[in-house]
């Protein structure tokens, strides 16, 4: 089926073709009642702007797209996903290539500005966070035939190469120095279940609880400091409350600190408290926070470079391994009271 044109819409619209262009640059020039419906009849006809005549002569885009489905305040207060940027923006620059973010409501707008972003020719590749259980984006990336990179895995990303680095081992390197402090009743506080990399680490809690004989509990949140001192406030208000909460993020394990001062609860003299990520916020904070330690502007880096190979030979598969994150400890873990 033929690409709608400008005069197409014209046409349908029965307006000139100057009055098209008008409306679909929000130029003046034309009513709002004539804008509306020329609008109307671009959606309909599934109208998109030309810069995709850029890759009838293999020109590029010079840029790659980056779409989040996460709330977007969350996003802003996690220390994580702002170095994660800053090491793209600083790996795709050296090639001059640019970094387009977008933040969505779900997955299902997510996979729209895939296909949108596609067609437009707005980028030359995606890099893909956050990856599901069955994750849906997958297949989609995969019929689109358009570059992609996953930050996640080991595999369970279908033929598309990734980046990833083992969050198994990492959680089970937490419980085993908690374990070896003497904690015998363990909290995880996880983070959406839908992730795959969430499911690995409540896997690893609960794998090493049964091999320590610990008791262990993981309960999943939004990674935000209010559900994280929600849940916080619940395991603290037990009978027998756990010696030691483990975070998925820095945020909720600062939030966390919080309500344990609230509570009377001292850290580290009645609670051990650890953060999956470490981040200068782990590091400032009173007691300063025992935490998984790893270079994540470096790991934005090597994403990067890794993405813009795929872009130049798309034929580039495989996983890269990151190294394991390690633990970097300080004042808030301690042997149980």
């Amino acid at each position: 089926m033929a690409r709608p044109t400008i005069a197409d819409i014209a046409r349908r619209a029965g307006v000139s073709k100057g009055a098209v262009s008008f409306a679909l640059n929000g130029r003046p020039g034309v009513s709002e009642t004539t804008r509306a419906r020329i609008l109307q009849v671009a959606e309909e006809m599934n109208w998109r702007p030309h810069s995709a005549a850029r890759a009838l002569g293999g020109a590029r885009a010079g840029a790659v797209g980056l779409v989040l489905a996460r709330p977007a305040r969350t996003i802003g207060l996690e220390p994580f996903f702002s170095q994660l940027l800053s090491g793209l923006q600083a790996g795709l620059s050296v090639r001059g290539t640019a970094l387009q973010l977008l933040v969505v409501e779900d997955t299902a707008a997510e996979i729209e500005v895939y296909r949108r972003w596609t067609s437009e020719h707005r980028v030359d590749g995606f890099v893909l966070v956050d990856l599901q259980v069955r994750d849906p984006r997958i297949p989609v990336l995969e019929e689109l035939g358009v570059p992609a990179l996953v930050l996640g895995g080991p595999g369970r990303h279908g033929s598309l190469p990734g980046v990833w680095a083992d969050d198994r081992e990492a959680m089970v390197s937490i419980v085993d120095y908690l374990a070896a402090l003497g904690h015998r009743r363990i909290a995880h506080l996880a983070g959406l279940p839908a992730f795959q990399h969430t499911q690995r680490r409540i896997r690893a809690v609960r794998d090493s609880a049964r091999r320590l004989g610990l008791t262990a509990v993981s309960l999943p949140t939004d990674f935000s400091d209010a559900e994280g001192a929600a849940a916080t406030r619940t395991l603290l208000a037990r009978p027998e409350r756990p010696t030691a909460i483990i975070y998925d993020s820095d945020v909720m394990a600062v939030a966390g600190l919080g309500v344990a001062a609230e509570m009377g609860v001292s850290v580290p003299g009645e609670l051990s408290v650890v953060s999956f990520d470490d981040s200068a916020l782990a590091r400032i904070v009173h007691p300063s926070l025992t935490a998984l330690s790893r270079d994540t502007f470096a790991l934005g880096e090597q994403v990067a470079t890794a993405l813009l190979a795929v872009v130049d030979d798309q034929a580039a598969t495989g996983d890269t391994k990151n190294p394991t994150p390690r633990l970097t400890v300080r004042e808030s873990t301690a042997p149980p009271s």
